[in-house]
């Protein structure tokens, strides 16, 4: 059972959390470890790792930030010439043969969608792409109406390594689970250069390779409106550890916030959760259910998570309540009040 550390003591009511890592553990100026930091895939990337061997330790980062690269060029829907975006522009015309890499990538997102009935879509990008949250833009109800036919990942048809769309004005967006699939491919790259202490986070997602130096790391969750404060933290080594909220990417219009991470059910912002994180064995797939979660809400969502084996969850539903799954013993002390 995984236990949470009180932190503070807060009267506020917990609206949602986000992933802070608590990198105090030990001076960042030891010349044995190594902290690295890198925009890729939209988000700030952090490479934190221990070796002896400076030069060692600072090729192996860059190895790390390079494979991350990589796949932001490979699964960018944003990026014209990524093979994503290829398929966005003919899958509908003709099958789209596509990279090993990105067709296992799409069959386990496929594999999520069947496991959560529909909750997790990539598919979603199909009335995604209509919502810009830096322009405070969003679809108007006839066009969600009108788009929301081709949100259904049962019309995506994945054979012989090639993707095709079934359904007229089909997107797909990767959004959920590339991220966690890049801390993934990163952490194989550090671990091929002879690295066996690192972390790896890139917005929500992070990976951690063995300990800290014969402790756990400490894996803090943030205070949803106080930016900056810690509610409780999570020891952890060897794991992965996710988050999604509605707090990354909003605008608020008529006092609603309206955020990224859409139900596909509905073509709007999922509004049954303000943030749900996931711990489990690797990156890719809590990155994947913490999305799911978030999206199906505290009781859906932990009976998801309480069915599958070495998976945790916490939730923050939309009413400030802190809902844990079974593997997780729950502080007394941050039980939410009204």
């Amino acid at each position: 059972m995984l236990h949470l550390i009180r932190l503070y003591n807060t009267s506020f009511a917990l609206h949602f959390i986000s992933l802070l890592l608590l990198i105090g553990i030990a001076p960042i100026v030891q010349a044995e470890w190594l902290k690295q930091q890198q925009d890729i895939m939209g988000t700030r990337v952090t490479v934190e790792l221990w070796s002896k061997d400076k030069a060692l330790a600072l090729h192996c980062s860059q190895s790390a930030f390079d494979e991350m690269h990589r796949i932001d060029r490979l699964m960018s829907p944003y990026k014209e010439h990524s093979e994503l975006s290829r398929v966005n522009r003919d899958a509908f015309k003709n099958p789209v043969k596509v990279s090993n890499e990105l067709y296992r990538l799409i069959n386990q997102s496929l594999r999520i969608s069947a496991l959560s009935q529909g909750a997790f879509d990539i598919t979603f990008a199909s009335i995604g792409y209509f919502y810009d949250y830096r322009l405070h833009k969003q679809p108007d109800p006839l066009t969600i109406a009108e788009k929301l036919p081709a949100v259904n990942y049962q019309q995506l048809n994945v054979t012989n390594q090639s993707i095709q769309f079934n359904q007229s004005g089909m997107r797909i967006d990767l959004g959920g689970i590339a991220k966690g699939h890049a801390v993934d491919q990163a952490i194989v790259k550090l671990k091929k250069c002879g690295i066996g202490q690192a972390l790896v986070s890139a917005g929500g997602d992070s990976r951690i390779l063995g300990d800290h130096q014969g402790r756990e790391w400490m894996i803090g969750i943030q205070h949803p409106r106080q930016k900056g404060q810690v509610a409780l933290s999570i020891p952890l080594s060897d794991s992965a550890i996710s988050t999604s909220g509605d707090y990354e990417r909003y605008f608020l219009s008529s006092g609603q916030r309206i955020h990224h991470i859409i139900n596909p059910k509905t073509g709007k912002s999922a509004d049954k959760s303000w943030s749900a994180t996931v711990i489990g064995e690797d990156s890719t797939t809590t990155d994947a259910l913490s999305t799911t979660v978030f999206i199906l809400g505290a009781e859906k969502g932990l009976e998801l998570i309480n069915s599958l084996d070495g998976f945790e969850a916490i939730i923050i539903d939309a009413t400030a309540v802190t809902h844990y799954s079974s593997g997780l013993q729950r502080p007394e002390s941050l039980q939410s009040t009204h």
